[in-house]
């Protein structure tokens, strides 16, 4: 709307250096001492300034402007992006859910009855509620492995930053990896709980699509690693604790994030938190995928939620592999075996933190409020160790993984492309062959004897071993002839289950052994081979006592070796004669 113009005579008697000084002591390349001596003419119709005001949406700070000084978590939760959800979550029902959805709606039938009559149908719906909620936890009680999967996958369920806030006092979220990014789908920060100051690293899904969206569903690109690495480093560094929040579907595998070093990012996290001083608490709060969730879960102790899963492969990815397709999930989620209690069985998992019948979603503040009980009794037992102690347990806690079994008979079905095993034909001996063998090391075991010297353990050993082959040889020829083979090979793979297990044997199967057992015993004699069966018994009998008798005779050789040897001793003569 105005113009400024100054009168040329101000400049008079000034150089061109001076004109052209830096900003700092001048406006424009303008002295500002001959500026203060301009005499500014104001002309209203020289220029005319026309501006065009757009509507503008006033600026939402992420804090209030009169914060509260004693607000929970502190006035610096302000500056979080995370708020409460404007609208309530969408309730979800999972498929083996549905049978449940009929009592629900008739509670709610009910209760709309009551409201348009006015009649009384209180003890009714007290009856329904009832009857829904022993039929949820009797559903919850019996979950199988790919439906603890879809729990896990809930779009409801609590995310890391819903269980920060109810177990924090104070929490700030710290950002960036100090290399130009800040993944949203890792989220770290300080916060302290009953006092006491931890470092919080965890994987953040989103609560919507929108959230999803920008979270990325939880999966982290190396820069979210290397910030976890970067705020694993301010820990260790300033002795905070760190406790680290578990629940991705996998790194985020797209090309730029292998440009970018992804494979790198998870080892260097991998490496380093093996190193780190301070002690460290892992919970996998839903799915736990692969590499993406090992890179911020080496710690000294591994936590899970009831209802959490934690894999190499998901269950598709695995039946797609293995079966050709992807509706096999059910099967590889069992053969997988990465359910909470399969986990602790194997040791991978050093607890299981309980939620709610209906999972986490049915009860948030509940659930994490048992996570904030599991933090502070882990992190008890582990501030008391020293440094040494505590990266030995780290290192202790991943060595002592896997196990291998022997003696397990293999599935028939495994065994279609395996080399057949040779046979290995026990030669029988006849009566007149053992009764000469067994005479020969009598004269050998009366040779000993008189000459004093030892008797022939290897012989009787070896004999002993010949008559048990033979006996068990023998066995087993009765037990075919009495027709009781299937019997006995289909208890023999029961029993091996219940071992591989590492179970209490079932009653049920006990009283199978021992009826089978009774049977055996009681038509034994009927056997064909019965005879030469007995016989090669009572040998073995004899020789084990001879074998005995043997091992008594050479100690109390040895003893009487011992004994002499002392009593020839000069100075125990001397004593015996005094």
């Amino acid at each position: 709307m105005a113009s400024i113009s100054y009168s040329p005579a101000a400049f008079d008697g000034t150089s061109a250096s001076d004109l052209l000084r830096s900003s700092s002591s001048s406006v424009t390349g303008i002295p500002l001492k001959t500026l203060g001596k301009v005499r500014f003419v104001v002309k209203r119709r020289d220029v005319i300034v026309a501006a065009k005001m757009r509507k503008m949406k006033k600026h939402e700070y992420p804090w209030p402007a009169d914060p509260h000084p004693n607000v929970k978590g502190g006035v610096l939760t302000h500056l979080s992006h995370f708020k409460p959800l404007k609208e309530k979550l969408k309730p979800v029902t999972l498929d083996f859910e549905k049978p449940l959805d009929d009592v629900e709606k008739k509670i709610v039938d009910v209760r709309k009855m009551a409201n348009e009559t006015g009649l009384d149908f209180s003890d009714q719906i007290i009856s329904l509620e009832n009857k829904y909620q022993q039929a949820l936890k009797e559903l919850y009680l019996h979950l199988t492995p790919i439906q603890r999967v879809n729990i896990a996958r809930h779009p409801n369920r609590p995310t890391f930053l819903d269980h920060v806030f109810n177990i924090t006092d104070k929490f700030v979220e710290l950002h960036g990896d100090r290399a130009g990014y800040d993944d949203p789908a890792i989220v770290t920060g300080i916060g302290t709980i009953d006092g006491r100051r931890y470092m919080f690293i965890g994987q953040q899904k989103g609560r919507n699509t929108k959230e999803n969206i920008q979270r990325n569903f939880g999966m982290p690109t190396p820069h979210g690693y290397r910030k976890a690495l970067r705020m694993m480093y301010y820990a260790d560094h300033h002795g905070f604790p760190i406790v680290t929040f578990i629940d991705t579907p996998g790194a985020y595998a797209d090309l730029k994030s292998e440009e970018l070093g992804q494979g790198e990012a998870i080892a260097h996290n991998l490496r380093t938190m093996f190193g780190l001083k301070v002690p460290i608490v892992s919970i996998v709060i839903g799915e736990g995928g692969s590499g993406g969730a090992l890179a911020i879960g080496c710690a000294n102790k591994l936590l899970m939620l009831e209802n959490a899963v934690f894999y190499v492969a998901s269950p598709e990815a695995c039946a797609a592999i293995l079966w050709k397709s992807a509706k096999a999930s059910p099967k590889a989620a069992e053969k997988l075996r990465i359910t909470a209690p399969e986990l602790c069985k194997l040791q991978i998992c050093d607890g299981i933190i309980p939620e709610p019948p209906g999972g986490a979603h049915a009860g948030a503040t509940w659930t994490s409020q048992e996570i904030k009980a599991a933090i502070n009794e882990t992190m008890d037992e582990l501030t008391a160790m020293d440094t040494e102690e505590l990266l030995k347990h780290r290192m202790h806690k991943f060595r002592k993984l896997g196990g291998f079994q022997e003696g397990v008979p293999i599935d028939p079905k495994k065994k279609v492309n395996m080399k057949k095993k040779e046979e290995k034909t026990v030669p029988r001996s006849s009566k007149a062959e053992l009764e000469g063998e067994i005479e020969k090391l009598k004269q050998q075991i009366l040779k000993a004897k008189e000459s004093s010297t030892k008797p022939p353990e290897v012989a009787l050993k070896n004999m002993i071993e010949k008559l048990k082959e033979e006996a068990y040889h023998e066995y087993s020829e009765a037990i075919r002839a009495m027709g009781l083979k299937d019997r006995l090979e289909m208890l023999r793979e029961e029993v091996s289950k219940v071992n591989s297990k590492d179970r209490l044997m079932n009653p049920v199967l006990m009283d199978k052994i021992e009826k089978l057992k009774h049977e055996l015993n009681q038509s034994l004699s009927a056997a064909p081979n019965y005879t030469i069966l007995k016989y090669k018994l009572d040998m073995l009998k004899e020789v084990s006592t001879a074998k005995s008798l043997s091992k008594a005779a050479t100690m109390k050789q040895e003893v009487n070796k011992k004994l002499s040897e002392i009593m020839g001793r000069p100075e125990i003569k001397e004593k015996l004669e005094h």
